[in-house]
């Protein structure tokens, strides 16, 4: 009895041994014209990660007012996930290698400048894997 419940808990504690998060942040940026895309510089992790991404949640702050029409992503080198608020999680990322970096992408439609422009504060990422 004691060698089988030595076995599971070994084999519990390998399954956890295989998960981990990353988190990032950053200063944001500023879109001032309509019809431009704007990307944020790339948000990763800070040592070797291993294993596929299983959750992400993000956040950013604006300073200021939202645009109309206002379109953010958030992007792998592999996908994209449009994200209908500041802040929010994700799956779709589900088995995309965790050592690939995150970045955001905002774009205002139109043309013309932004008065005032989108200012974007900071940004953050949690990234979990297994």
């Amino acid at each position: 009895m004691i060698k089988y419940l030595l076995l599971f808990c070994l084999s519990f504690t390998v399954h956890a041994a295989g998960e981990g998060a990353w988190q990032a942040s950053r200063a944001g940026l500023t879109l001032n014209h309509r019809g431009e895309s704007v990307s944020s510089a790339p948000l990763r992790a800070t040592g070797p990660v291993t294993g596929a991404m299983t959750l992400v949640a993000w956040r950013y702050e604006l300073n200021g007012p939202i645009p109309a029409g206002l379109r953010t992503r958030l992007c792998s080198s592999s996908r994209c996930v449009e994200i209908d608020s500041q802040s929010g999680t994700t799956h779709a990322f589900a088995h995309v290698s965790a050592a690939e970096s995150l970045r955001f992408i905002w774009e205002v439609p139109g043309g013309g400048r932004l008065i005032p422009a989108l200012q974007v504060r900071r940004i953050a990422v949690i990234v979990n894997y297994r």
